[in-house]
C-alpha cells in the first residue's frame, strides 16, 4: 500500500512525539524526579492522575469545538507547542536546585499538552486515510514511531552514559534532544494535513458545542458499538497507559537501587522501542487477515500475562523478558483501537467524538496509576502494586467480547 503525502506527514508526528513517551513518560524523568531529596519515584502515579484529569475534562468540549471547519489546527498547534516548550523547559532545572514542585509543575503541563494534542492528531486520521486503509496507517504511525524514537533515546543515552549514569545533567541534555526531536517532526504535520470532514461554523460555537455534546449523550444508544467498545476501552487502555508510565517506577521500587544498573534498565526500555516495531505493523498485517478485534482480544491477554508475570519478578533479565513481551503488545494494541474506533464513529464529527475516546481512556488512566501507587502505600510492598491492574484488563475484555464479529461498525450508526 503506497501511502499519500498527507498519510506519510501524519505518521511522521507519530515519529516525534513518541520521543516524549519514551523519555519523559518512560524512562528519562522518572529517574531525575527519583533524584531529587525527599520524593518518592511512586508518587509520579497521584500527578499522572492529575494530568489525565485535566485531559479528559478538557478534551471533549475542544473536540467538539474543534470539528468547526479550520479549528483542529488551532487547537493541535497550540497543545503540541504547550508540549514540546515545557519539556524543554525540564532541561533548566537540575535536581542541585530542589525545586521539584516546579518540575512537577511543568511535567503535569507537559503531559497536558502531548496528550491534548493527541486528540486531535488521533482524529486527523479520518482526514489522512480512507476505512479500508485506518488499520494500516495506524499502526505505521505507531510502529514507525517507535522505531524513530530510538534514535534521540539512543542519543540521550550516550550523553547520559558519557556523563556520567548518576549525574542529573546528560539527563537534562536528554530533555533537550526529545523537545528538539518532537518539535521538528511537527513541522511536516503542520504543513501537509488538513481537516476534510467538519462542521460549518456557526454564530456561537461555544454554546452550540455544549449542545452537540448534551444531544450526543442522549442518543447514545443510536451509536451502541462506539458506547461498548468506549467501555472495554475504558478498562483495558488503563493497564496499557500504566504500564507504560510505570514500568521504571515499579522496577526500581521492587528490584531496588543496589540490584540493576540503571544503564542496563534504559538500554532494556529501548529495546522494547526496537521489538515495537515490527510487531505494531506485524499487528497491522495480522489483523487485515484476522480482523481487529482478535488482534486487541489477543493482546490484552499479553498484558494480563505480563502483569501475572511481573509479580515474580527478581532478576535484571526478567525485565528483559517481560519488556519483549510488553513492546510485542503495546503499539499494536494501541494502533488497533484508534483505527477501529475511527472506522465506527460519524467522520464530520471526529473530534467530538475523539474527544469522548480521550476522555475515556484519559480517566481510565487515573485509575491505574492512582492504585499502584495507593497499594504501595497500604501495603508498604510495591510488588502487590502491579496486580491491582489485571481486573482492568479481565473486564475491558469481557466487555469487548460482547462487540459484534463482523466489520458492521458503520450499519450501527447509520442506522
Amino acid at each position: 500500500m503506497k501511502l499519500t503525502k498527507a498519510e506519510k506527514s501524519w505518521i511522521l508526528y507519530d515519529c516525534g512525539n513518541s520521543a516524549y513517551s519514551i523519555a519523559i513518560t518512560t524512562a528519562l524523568f522518572p529517574i531525575v524526579f527519583g533524584m531529587f531529596d525527599g520524593v518518592n519515584n511512586m508518587d509520579l502515579g497521584y500527578f499522572n492522575s492529575l494530568a489525565s484529569i485535566i485531559v479528559a475534562v478538557l478534551s471533549p468540549v475542544l473536540g467538539a469545538i474543534a470539528d468547526y471547519k479550520d479549528k483542529k489546527k488551532r487547537f493541535f498547534t497550540f497543545f503540541a507547542a504547550l508540549g514540546i516548550l515545557t519539556t524543554l523547559a525540564f532541561t533548566f532545572i537540575p535536581p542541585a536546585s530542589g525545586q521539584w514542585q516546579l518540575l512537577i509543575i511543568l511535567y503535569v503541563l507537559s503531559c497536558i499538552g502531548f496528550a491534548g494534542a493527541n486528540v486531535f492528531y488521533d482524529s486527523f486520521l479520518v482526514d489522512v486515510s480512507s476505512d479500508d486503509r485506518m488499520d494500516k496507517v495506524s499502526t505505521s504511525g505507531y510502529a514507525f514511531g517507535y522505531i524513530a524514537s530510538v534514535i534521540p533515546f539512543a542519543l540521550s543515552l550516550g550523553v547520559i552514559y558519557f556523563m556520567g549514569m548518576d549525574l542529573a545533567l546528560g539527563y537534562q541534555v536528554g530533555f533537550f534532544i526529545t523537545a528538539l526531536w518532537w518539535g521538528l517532526f511537527t513541522f511536516p504535520m503542520l504543513k501537509d494535513v488538513h481537516q476534510r470532514h467538519f462542521i460549518e461554523p456557526d454564530p456561537k460555537p461555544i454554546s452550540n458545542s455544549f449542545k452537540r455534546l448534551g444531544s450526543t449523550f442522549k442518543e447514545i444508544k443510536k451509536y451502541k458499538v462506539v458506547f461498548i467498545f468506549l467501555i472495554a476501552y475504558f478498562c483495558y487502555i488503563d493497564g496499557v497507559d500504566t504500564i507504560i508510565k510505570m514500568v521504571v517506577p515499579y522496577a526500581t521500587s521492587v528490584l531496588g537501587p543496589d540490584a540493576f544498573d540503571t544503564f542496563m534498565l534504559l538500554g532494556i526500555l529501548l529495546i522494547i522501542q526496537l521489538v515495537a516495531f515490527p510487531c505494531a505493523l506485524l499487528y497491522g498485517t495480522l489483523a487485515k487477515k484476522y480482523s481487529a478485534r482478535a488482534m486487541i482480544i489477543f493482546g490484552i491477554a499479553t498484558y494480563t500475562i505480563v502483569c501475572l508475570a511481573a509479580f515474580f519478578i527478581s532478576e535484571l533479565w526478567h525485565i528483559f523478558i517481560l519488556g519483549i513481551m510488553i513492546g510485542s503488545a503495546q503499539g499494536g494494541i494501541q494502533a488497533l483501537s484508534r483505527s477501529y474506533y475511527g472506522r465506527i464513529i460519524p467522520k464530520e464529527r471526529s473530534n467530538e467524538f475523539f474527544g469522548f475516546y480521550n476522555i475515556f481512556g484519559k480517566f481510565a488512566a487515573i485509575i491505574g496509576p492512582f492504585l499502584m501507587s495507593l497499594t504501595t502505600t497500604v501495603t508498604g510492598d510495591a510488588r502487590y502494586s502491579i496486580l491491582s491492574i489485571i481486573p482492568l484488563f479481565i473486564i475491558g475484555l469481557i466487555v469487548f467480547l460482547l462487540l459484534p464479529k463482523e466489520d458492521t461498525y458503520r450499519k450501527e450508526i447509520i442506522g
